[in-house]
């Protein structure tokens, strides 16, 4: 999404990127970047936090407005979850076959979840 948003920027066409990955957003260089401390995939905040969400997205458009330099980065002020054990999970790469599976299971069940619910407010 980076690239595309440069390339987007060259043509001048406004952009800004809502994500988790700060370090790789920042180096490909986008004109704006609203950053999340979340787990990848999630850079608008947990699922079903529909408050936390269009907190989030009115950051980027308000970025979209106010920014007066290239390569503005925006913190949000949200934390995922108090215990920041998350990171260490997220990022561990001594996680065994079996738990990495146990963690999918999860991960499934939290989005049908939230599909669940998407589909019951409809």
């Amino acid at each position: 999404m980076s690239l595309v948003s440069r390339h987007l920027e060259e043509n001048g066409i406004p952009t800004v990127i809502i994500g988790a990955a700060r370090d790789i957003v920042e180096r490909c260089g986008v004109a704006r970047f609203v950053w999340s401390d979340f787990p990848l995939g999630n850079p608008c905040g947990r699922p079903g936090d529909k408050a936390m969400q269009r907190s989030i997205v009115g950051m980027a458009l308000d970025l979209l407005e106010s920014a007066t330099a290239p390569r503005t980065t925006v913190q949000t002020p949200y934390e995922w979850s108090p215990d920041h054990s998350w990171k260490k999970d997220f990022w561990s790469l001594e996680l065994s076959g079996e738990q990495l599976a146990r963690q999918k299971v999860e991960f499934d069940r939290q989005k049908e979840i939230a599909r669940q619910k998407r589909e019951s407010e409809c």
